[in-house]
């Protein structure tokens, strides 16, 4: 169909957006359509389920500020993956540093950070996450260097030690589990004291939106500054394009390399401690929950922008929101709300391929 003889409201769009801006909203759309036939297939009533997924997403102040607590984890993800990727490094393994980060957090938290001051108690959980998120990504980067391993596959192993070393955790009352009470007693830990908790930023009692935002804005600013502005983010550049070219200027490829990828774990880390200090405050397995994944792909659709990885991980969390909300609310089975997500993401992706938007300028 040609935008000639589209309906009015997608000519109106055509007129007025750029082709790399509209491509993706119509792909959205479509993604949508498709998304409410598959829900129509199941049987659930759609308008029922359409309403429940605004509702989730913006229907109440818990609604708007729990989608933007997710969009947080997602933005830091998807900021180390630009930061990585500048340098011509692929980072896999957000999830595992999310989890390594939100464990380690959860282990400061519950021996001792709570009689700190006021904010050490908040700042060194938060500090010790993102420090285990930076030594997992740094290890990807030295094996990189040292040994020539291809950090796809060492960040995306290093992912599963992570994930399986969080389920001993909880699973062990040596390490984290809380103690057995019975033989109902959940593996998992004990509940984060409330000293060490993220401060929320709404008076509203009912909105769980917390100070992560700020640090999400400060890292954007930081990450968009070092790529754009930068000598830093020059011999990045540099080493992506030739690490041979960039030894030969004088640069230390492989010193950034290794620093690449950590800074990329360290913000994975910050994740997952603001995860479980902002909301879930009791460390779980499994509590990652895709989040790095997820945020992986706000990464790879965001072509390498700062504001751009902030856009989509606010899109991702609110749609995230929605679709859990359709799933409780109005009983549409989680696998279509995947796959609704899915298609989502492979028709944006489809769209900026085939428009040349993901080639750089």
């Amino acid at each position: 169909m040609s935008v000639a003889t589209a309906s009015p409201v997608v000519r109106r769009l055509a007129g007025t957006l750029p082709l790399p801006v509209l491509a993706p909203v119509l792909a959205t759309l479509a993604a949508l359509g498709l998304g409410v036939g598959l829900i129509a297939a199941t049987g659930t009533p759609v308008t029922a389920a359409i309403l429940a997924f605004w509702d989730g997403m913006v229907g109440s102040t818990f609604g708007i500020g729990a989608s933007i607590n997710r969009g947080v984890a997602l933005a830091l993800v998807g900021l180390g993956f630009i930061f990585a990727n500048r340098a011509n490094l692929t980072n896999v393994g957000g999830e595992g540093q999310i989890a390594f980060g939100g464990m380690v957090a959860t282990a400061v938290a519950l021996r001792g950070a709570a009689s700190l001051p006021a904010g050490l108690a908040v700042a060194v959980p938060l500090a010790a996450g993102a420090a285990t998120g930076a030594v997992w990504g740094g290890l990807a980067g030295i094996l990189k260097v040292k040994r020539g391993t291809n950090e796809v596959i060492s960040t995306l192993l290093l992912t599963f030690i992570a994930l399986l070393v969080v389920y001993w955790s909880v699973q062990s009352e040596n390490l984290l589990r809380q103690p057995k009470t019975s033989a109902a007693t959940l593996p998992e830990s004990l509940e984060l004291p409330a000293p060490t908790r993220l401060p929320t930023l709404s008076t509203d009692p009912s909105s769980p939106l917390h100070i992560g935002v700020l640090l999400a804005a400060v890292a954007t600013v930081a990450v968009g500054v070092a790529l754009a502005r930068s000598a830093l983010g020059v011999r990045l550049r540099a080493v992506g394009l030739s690490e041979l070219a960039s030894r030969r200027a004088g640069i230390r490829d492989g010193a950034l390399v290794v620093l690449a990828l950590t800074v990329a774990g360290a913000l994975g880390g910050l994740a997952g401690a603001i995860m479980l200090q902002g909301e879930l405050w009791v460390l779980k397995a499994g509590f990652s929950s895709g989040y790095g994944f997820d945020g992986l792909v706000v990464g790879l659709l965001s072509r390498g922008s700062a504001v751009a990885v902030v856009a989509g991980a606010l899109f991702f969390g609110f749609l995230r929101s929605g679709g859990i909300a359709m799933e409780i609310s109005a009983g549409v089975p989680a696998a279509v709300v995947l796959l609704i997500q899915g298609l989502i993401v492979i028709l944006i992706a489809g769209s900026v391929i085939l428009t040349g938007a993901g080639r750089e300028r």
